[in-house]
């Protein structure tokens, strides 16, 4: 062999290299893309949500089911919105304390404080059926949010929106019934056999309860539907206790303990709602 075929073969070898070299770095690249465009993702209004969030927003419609009208919520709000059809029923109930008829015109004549409104998924459904809700959130952002929601359902003129911390107010408050929706911990609680109520942020069940009832005997505790009914119904003693098991589209996705008189009003039975 020749040296101009032996230069020529080394420089067809380097080039192969160089063009594999590039090719690697091309897929790398491409690859390296794919990995960060899978931690987010674009919704079709524009907005970058995580990618976690995916399956809370294929769900958007079943929070809030005028969402495309310009509802507001934040990453938090993803998790720890309430679905509007259970949202509704827990209202619902809680006027007919109040008030036999179904219609909501004649909306029960009670004032019901929501302790942690978040976005606002449950104090619009509160005031479409009861006179006055007080709207407590700690949040200054996820509270202006929850105005925003309200006024996009119209019932904004029906809600007084406080900026705090539920606990230290309480002894500030009065009202016929508080409906209670406290942090979880994050989706986390789902890996957990049963849902220790103690482990609760901030507070526990316990001492959540009690604060409650400082105000009313009337208490409506929406939690995990991990927990054990048994421990809620010993929150409070002295006091009926309600547990219905909330269900949409026939999947299991909560518990909520009902106290006092609201105890009485209403089925043991669980709630499949459509």
């Amino acid at each position: 062999m020749g040296r101009r075929q032996k230069r020529r073969q080394r420089e067809d070898s380097a080039e192969l290299v160089a063009k594999r070299q590039r090719s690697g770095h091309s897929q790398q690249t491409k690859t390296q893309g794919q990995q960060e465009g899978s931690q987010s993702f674009t919704t079709p209004d524009g907005r970058v949500l995580p990618a976690e969030l995916k399956k809370y927003w294929r769900s958007r419609h079943n929070f809030f089911w005028r969402f495309d009208e310009g509802i507001q919520i934040d990453e938090e709000g993803w998790y720890s919105v309430t679905p509007e059809v259970i949202a509704e029923d827990t209202a619902v109930r809680i006027a007919q304390l109040y008030n036999d008829r179904r219609k909501k015109a004649d909306y029960g004549r009670i004032c019901v404080i929501d302790a942690f409104c978040g976005v606002g998924g449950n104090t619009i459904k509160l005031a479409e059926w009861c006179e006055h809700v007080i709207a407590i959130e700690i949040d200054p952002q996820r509270l202006e949010m929850a105005r925003n929601n309200a006024e996009v359902y119209g019932v904004a003129e029906r809600i007084e929106f406080i900026l705090g911390d539920f606990y230290q107010l309480a002894p500030t408050l009065k009202a016929d019934v508080v409906f209670m929706s406290p942090p979880w911990g994050g989706p986390e609680y789902t890996g957990a056999s049963v849902f220790d109520l103690d482990s609760m942020p901030s507070h526990s069940a316990q001492e959540w309860v009690d604060c409650a009832r400082s105000i009313c005997a009337n208490i409506a505790f929406f939690m995990p539907r991990n927990c054990d009914p048994l421990q809620l119904a010993a929150l409070a003693p002295d006091s009926p206790c309600d547990i219905e098991l909330n269900y949409t589209s026939g999947f299991f996705k909560a518990i909520t303990a009902y106290y006092g008189d609201l105890a009485l009003y209403g089925s043991s039975d669980p709630r499949r709602l459509l």
